[in-house]
């Protein structure tokens, strides 16, 4: 909508929102480079709600956030008319210890809300990157989780309700009254992972777990990656239950497998035990680190690295590390984490973008015959025009398009952002 901050609907806008703050977009709102032209934070959801009924109406292009932490993940957006967030959505509406569940507004960072559960000795199991920045809201939207996924599920296993501004202004709920008829959907698994294209996340509730009595943290070092790869499906296989399960390797060619183990000291004495013999010859080091940051650490860099999440089958770890060895070692710098899930944070520094494409092309075409996926999080923006952030969607595209259409039929929301152009 051109023009859109002189217009009718910038002054209609203006007058909804009447607690919230309304401004101008600027350069620390671009989502890859795309300024907004308007910018809002509504006070509340009902403020929230009839924002979003009018851009509806009015046929405005919106990109929700909330603080901004994963804001460039996706394909870039052609415009953005208008930036809602959900910044002063920041209540934490109830704590059941007893049920153990909690329910908080989408604006909620993850640490506030380990915060507030430290003094009941209940935790929300769910690692995602900055907690002391990501929100709720895009946390979920993101479906961003990390170590303790491998004992705890991720977001779509430990959200259990949620409550949803969809484009036409409705508050849908999950679980009670609903204000719309949803029939037939999960909104909690629906909304997770669907990077806001199908409605604005305003509230959930989340099922929470024990923190631990205590945790202990074994790192193994390998000669190389397949058995490294062994010993992590070995332990995946044995009765130890481990809180985060990853290995580490890079252009040097070092080779680390981290084990975690969380509960009372006897137990995890005995764990420790069962997991050093499955080990075999490899040495057991004292990490220079916590191991448990890696992810985060992968974006302490400039704007010239490129980042990527990849999907593969856990018995193909120690492959896909030799493939990309093979593929980018003489080009470039590189770190891979790799979790015993399947899934995987590659970062690569510096590398001619026309290089990276064709390697891109190349592990995606690697990973595909098993339904591996290779997603572009971070890059600078020549690498963007020359690569699809998200690779082929597959042949679940035409469903997820009619969920699409259902939930949001005029598409003003994160128009083009999502998987096959959703």
């Amino acid at each position: 909508m051109p023009e859109l901050t002189s217009t009718n609907s910038a002054r209609a806008l203006r007058a909804i929102v009447m607690k919230g703050d309304f401004r101008q977009g600027n350069s620390t709102d671009a989502v890859c480079g795309v300024v907004p032209e308007l910018y809002v934070e509504p006070a509340d959801e009902a403020e929230l709600a009839k924002v979003l009924e009018y851009a509806n109406s009015a046929g405005i292009q919106v990109v929700p956030r909330g603080r901004g932490t994963k804001l460039d993940w996706g394909a870039a957006p052609q415009v953005i008319d208008l930036m809602i967030s959900t910044a002063k959505l920041t209540s934490i509406l109830e704590h059941a210890p007893g049920d153990m569940t909690i329910t908080v507004e989408a604006g909620v960072t993850i640490a506030q809300i380990q915060h507030a559960l430290a003094p009941h000795r209940q935790r929300l199991a769910l690692d995602p990157l900055w907690p002391h920045e990501a929100t709720v809201g895009g946390v979920i939207a993101a479906n961003d989780s990390g170590t303790l996924r491998v004992r705890y599920g991720g977001v779509r296993d430990l959200i259990i309700g949620v409550t949803v501004v969809l484009p036409d202004g409705t508050i849908a709920k999950s679980g009670g009254k609903v204000v719309k008829n949803v029939a037939g959907y999960d909104l909690p698994k629906l909304m997770s992972g669907a990077l806001g294209t199908l409605g604005i996340i305003t509230r959930a509730v989340f099922r929470l777990h024990p923190v631990p009595g205590s945790s202990r943290t074994l790192t193994f070092q390998f000669i190389d990656r397949e058995t490294a790869n062994q010993f992590i499906l070995a332990v995946t296989d044995s009765t130890a239950v481990p809180t985060g399960l990853q290995m580490r390797t890079e252009a040097s060619g070092m080779i680390e497998v981290d084990v975690r183990i969380d509960g009372i000291a006897a137990g995890i004495a005995a764990q420790s035990d069962a997991v050093c013999k499955l080990a075999g010859g490899a040495n057991l080091i004292e990490s220079e680190r916590d191991p448990w940051l890696t992810r985060e650490q992968l974006w302490n860099a400039d704007d010239s690295v490129s980042i990527f999440k990849l999907s593969m089958l856990p018995a193909q770890l120690s492959s896909t590390a030799e493939f990309i060895r093979e593929a980018l070692s003489a080009n470039a710098e590189w770190t891979l984490l790799m979790q015993s899930t399947g899934l995987a944070w590659l970062r690569a520094d510096a590398v001619d973008c026309a290089q990276i494409a064709e390697f891109i092309s190349a592990l995606r075409s690697f990973l595909a015959p098993t339904g591996g996926t290779v997603v572009l999080l971070k890059a600078p923006s020549a690498l963007r025009e020359k690569v699809n952030a998200w690779g082929d969607a597959g042949n679940a595209l035409p469903l997820m398009k009619r969920i699409k259409e259902q939930f949001d039929p005029r598409g003003i929301l994160n128009c083009g952002r999502f998987v096959g152009g959703i």
